[in-house]
């Protein structure tokens, strides 16, 4: 059990160490590698586990010395459902909050993006947008594929509701078939990301900051 626990005690410490001055009040949290949900990955493989995140949003919420948090995302995507999980709960906080993607926001990284109340891309980045899909034995089954197409109708609806991208274009998007060989979907960087709505605007660390303390500033 105490295996499990100090972790998240270690990096509930490196958030609060890695927040600006009190009087600023913002903390920073990153999302990077892949999004670990219900299966263990790798232990080679660079991860952000989603039990880690979601305690540490949490207390960044109830937190009164919190007064905006910065969201750093540079990720392959994941498990959806874990992914979703932490994008729901950003979206549902009342403290301002600031989404920067870096590197990229590849698959569930979409909705983790749009999550904020306002993100940023900077140019060099990139994001993928695919249909949901699975590795290993799968039923071949009405049902199996009804469940696929409601798993994408909640990450569909949720990207589509917290950004400005319509969902005719996010579709079309997501079912590209001349971007990516042996596979369907889209990647685009971000000025195309701020073109089609999905991102609210191109930008590096110090406009994300400098949008994040306006936000604080006029919640007071």
């Amino acid at each position: 059990m105490e295996e499990q626990t100090q972790p998240l005690r270690e990096e509930t410490l490196e958030i609060k160490e890695m927040g600006t001055s009190e009087s600023d009040g913002i903390h920073c949290i990153s999302i990077i590698g892949q999004i670990e949900g219900h299966y263990i990955l790798p232990q080679d493989q660079k991860a952000t586990k989603y039990e880690h995140i979601v305690p540490l949003l949490a207390s960044c919420e109830q937190d009164e010395s919190v007064k905006g948090l910065l969201i750093v995302l540079n990720t392959m995507g994941g498990d959806v459902e874990a992914g979703l999980a932490i994008a729901e709960m950003i979206a549902s906080m009342k403290t301002p909050t600031v989404s920067l993607v870096l590197g990229g926001g590849h698959s569930i990284g979409v909705p983790l993006a749009v999550s904020a109340k306002r993100s940023f891309i900077v140019p060099s980045a990139t994001m993928t947008i695919h249909p949901v899909r699975i590795s290993g034995v799968v039923v071949g089954s009405p049902q199996t594929f009804y469940y696929f197409e409601r798993m994408q109708r909640r990450i569909s609806d949720f990207v589509c509701t917290h950004s400005n991208i319509k969902e005719e274009k996010f579709r079309s998007l997501m079912m590209n078939t001349d971007q990516i060989a042996t596979d369907t979907g889209s990647i685009i960087d971000g000025s195309e990301a701020v073109e089609c709505g999905l991102i609210d605007e191109v930008g590096g660390l110090s406009d994300a900051l400098e949008a994040l303390k306006k936000m604080i500033q006029e919640s007071k």
